[in-house]
């Protein structure tokens, strides 16, 4: 299994990949709670087209564990996600992120332009109101079947700790007010499409957060569909699947495109 270091950390990574050298790479994200474990299916769809790598974060899968997630976590993941491209041995990516891992796609054409060539954010929102966001922490609690095994598919049987390490940094940012996502989204200039559902219940006024995420970036697509949960990218994965599609073929044509 491929594995990488950076900045003193172990860091494990899946791919998806084919004898052409020239394809242009795509970076999937995972969500908080999930890993590449839980992305064969966008790395064998996507991989038909691309070099497709899945990365666990930092704290999450086969990566190196951490005791505190710190405040600054989606900084440091898009760090990571960025020298993952350089171990790679190319330029820049398609960054397609879901959940967390949208945020993650959004901090690292901020923080790491150079290396995104695109970006698909599905199921994410700016920010979560402190209440909301304690709410749905607190549904973590139940440790229902169904998200004890996907918590241990995604993450091996210490599963417990990664979650409530997750958790301990998620109540940490709704005390500082539940932003996620960096301010300075007017700086994204790569194309960016934004999805999501208006009937998944973990964003909080999605319409009204993904409109005007969309009108800060400026090479900025959004698309909102009713029906399916969160995230997107599973509950309606043909839909998602034809816009990204979309998206991708015209992403190259994009007026003030990001190199």
């Amino acid at each position: 299994m491929p594995f990488f270091t950076h900045d003193g950390h172990r860091l494990h990574y899946r791919e998806q990949r084919h004898n052409d050298a020239t394809r242009p790479l795509l970076l999937v994200l995972p969500g908080n709670t999930a890993t590449s474990a839980q992305h064969g299916g966008e790395l064998a769809y996507f991989g038909i087209r691309y070099h497709a790598v899945a990365l666990d974060f930092w704290g999450t899968g086969q990566s190196d564990r951490l005791t505190v997630w710190p405040d600054d976590w989606y900084q440091q993941a898009a760090s990571d996600a960025a020298a993952l491209v350089m171990h790679l041995g190319r330029a820049q990516a398609t960054v397609v992120g879901t959940s967390g891992g949208a945020t993650v796609a959004l901090w690292m054409a901020v923080l790491h332009p150079d290396r995104v060539s695109a970006v698909i954010a599905d199921s994410t929102v700016a920010c979560y109101p402190p209440d909301a966001l304690h709410t749905e922490l607190e549904n973590r609690e139940r440790r229902t079947p169904d998200q004890v095994a996907f918590w241990r598919d995604a993450q091996g049987e210490d599963w417990t700790e990664v979650i409530e390490a997750d958790s301990d940094m998620l109540h940490r940012l709704a005390e500082r007010g539940g932003r996620m996502a960096p301010e300075r989204m007017s700086e994204i200039l790569c194309p960016v499409l934004l999805t999501a559902s208006f009937d998944d219940p973990l964003l909080p006024d999605v319409g009204h957060q993904l409109s005007d995420m969309g009108q800060q970036i400026p090479n900025a697509r959004v698309y909102l569909t009713k029906g399916g949960d969160h995230p997107l990218m599973w509950s309606r994965s043909t839909e998602f699947r034809r816009v990204c599609d979309l998206f991708l073929d015209e992403a190259v044509n994009f007026p003030g495109r990001g190199t």
